[in-house]
């Protein structure tokens, strides 16, 4: 028997008839008709007995019910399991991101997706970009956000969105009385660098050191958004990715005025976001509407900057 056939062989034996049984796979009476000829046909044998315009299981009906019994199940469970799939349902969806994505695209992307899919699981966690890519080939993520492609082979890497990084001025500091892109050759006030093996750290001091400036700053942090809590308390100006400098500009554009003031760099250095997930597993429904949602959110975000 194929599987068809013992879908509608249940479902008459369950029914007690064909019409019931049509209602049960939301199909018609003739097409459950044609598929319990077939499968007798392929059987070499009667299924029902036809006694007064109904149907009545054969005792070799009895015994093939009782044994695909399972079987059935196994078929019930997963239609429900691909319309969980479909629609995200009740899924897991395992996202890692780095410290400063974590802060900033990640919760506009969170809040977004559990609107839209409230029967839906989500576990966050934030990790450097090599923790991210040991997780997602030990099978522990399903995607992870970085602003650097790792260049792995076992990691397929796509941008979402990008943009220039951004100097964060606090408000009364010299940078902050101007207009326009903030020229690295400009900077008066105490500057708050990331740590030497930051990738866009090291991006940062290469763009100072082809214009033959090297400074030598007395405090570095290890994630953006410390760096911009400093900034925010007045201790000195920073040069953070712009994911977290929209959030600034974010937090400024309700009412009062922050205590930021947000400036390009010039020149500019152009910083992606990636996402990551592992090569031999693609993104499942719910994992690819996340991402949808993700670069919705970002890219509006950003767009703010302009």
């Amino acid at each position: 028997m194929r599987l068809r056939h013992i879908e509608v062989f249940h479902a008459i034996m369950q029914a007690g008839s064909v019409s019931g049984a049509a209602q049960l796979l939301h199909i018609s009476q003739p097409a459950v008709t044609k598929v319990l000829q077939h499968a007798e046909l392929q059987l070499g044998l009667q299924l029902f007995d036809r006694v007064r315009g109904k149907l009545v299981p054969t005792p070799e009906a009895q015994r093939l019910f009782i044994e695909t019994e399972k079987l059935n199940r196994d078929l019930v469970a997963i239609r429900r399991l691909a319309a969980q799939l479909r629609s995200g349902g009740e899924e897991l969806l395992r996202v890692l991101a780095t410290p400063a994505l974590g802060a900033s695209v990640l919760p506009a992307a969170v809040t977004a997706w559990a609107k839209a899919f409230p029967a839906g699981r989500c576990q966050l966690a934030t990790h450097h970009t090599r923790e991210i890519v040991s997780s997602l080939l030990l099978g522990e993520a399903d995607l992870g956000l970085s602003l650097q492609d790792p260049r792995h082979p076992g990691i397929h890497a796509e941008v979402l969105a990008s943009g220039d990084m951004m100097a964060l001025c606090p408000r009364g500091s010299p940078e902050s009385r101007q207009d326009g892109a903030l020229r690295l050759a400009d900077l008066k006030s105490e500057l708050i660098a990331m740590a030497e093996d930051d990738p866009l750290g090291h991006q940062l001091a290469n763009a100072f050191a082809a214009q033959d400036l090297h400074p030598v700053p007395r405090i570095s942090v290890q994630t953006y958004q410390l760096a911009r809590s400093l900034v925010e308390s007045g201790l000195g100006l920073s040069i953070v990715d712009p994911f977290t400098a929209a959030g600034c500009v974010a937090a400024g554009a309700a009412g009062e005025r922050g205590p930021v003031v947000v400036r390009r760099v010039e020149p500019a250095i152009s910083v992606p976001l990636v996402l990551l997930v592992p090569a031999s597993r693609p993104l499942t429904q719910a994992g690819r509407r996340f991402v949808k949602l993700l670069t919705d959110s970002t890219r509006a975000s950003l767009a703010r900057l302009a």
